[in-house]
């Protein structure tokens, strides 16, 4: 009779391994963070991938400083919000700006109509004071201002629709990148 006999050990220790490192994954959500997080930053630096929609006409007419200008980044507030965070369970990237969401799926902003007072600063005279280029911005008065003249105003309300512009997206490529860097990481506990 013949008797085979197999060794396990090596066998069992490298399942060891993978199973420990099955209850801590803090080393690759680290490296996935990464790749994540340059995946947002790309996104920024190059307008979208895809490209993000331009602004509209009406935009760059009311703000002739935006012609030519990268679409998400007037600010850098939205860009400089960017946050990653990993554990051993998990990798995140995002934002708690509050206007991020409008941005990354687009929609419509409902403005409601309203009214108020407003006060302007007058000379000795009672004319209005003015300002800026031309003499066509009127100077706003404080509470402690003794020359103004308080107008009524009444604004209509309006919508402004917003495209779609999605910044925390992956493309095929850091996708890719993202399941290279788990198997480099499983090919180190074989």
């Amino acid at each position: 009779m013949h008797e085979v006999k197999i060794d396990l050990a090596l066998v069992n220790e490298k399942l060891g391994r993978i199973a420990a490192a099955g209850r801590n994954l803090a080393p690759v959500m680290r490296a996935l963070r990464e790749v994540m997080q340059d995946a947002v930053e790309q996104n920024f630096a190059q307008g979208g991938r895809p490209a993000w929609q331009g602004l509209s006409a009406k935009t760059l007419k009311r703000r002739p400083d935006r012609v030519g200008g990268k679409v998400l980044t007037d600010s850098a507030r939205l860009r400089n919000s960017i946050t990653a965070q990993s554990d051993r369970d998990t990798a995140m990237v995002g934002t708690n700006v509050k206007y991020a969401a409008i941005h990354q799926f687009g929609g419509t902003i409902n403005h409601a109509a309203r009214s108020g007072w407003v006060r302007h600063r007058t000379d000795a005279k009672g004319n209005l004071l003015r300002q800026g280029k031309n003499g066509r911005l009127l100077v706003f008065a404080k509470d402690s201002h003794k020359r103004v003249k308080v107008t009524r105003y009444t604004s209509e309300g309006w919508q402004v629709k917003m495209p779609a512009r999605p910044f925390l997206v992956l493309t095929e490529v850091d996708a890719s990148e993202m399941e290279a860097t788990v198997s480099e990481y499983l090919a180190t506990l074989v």
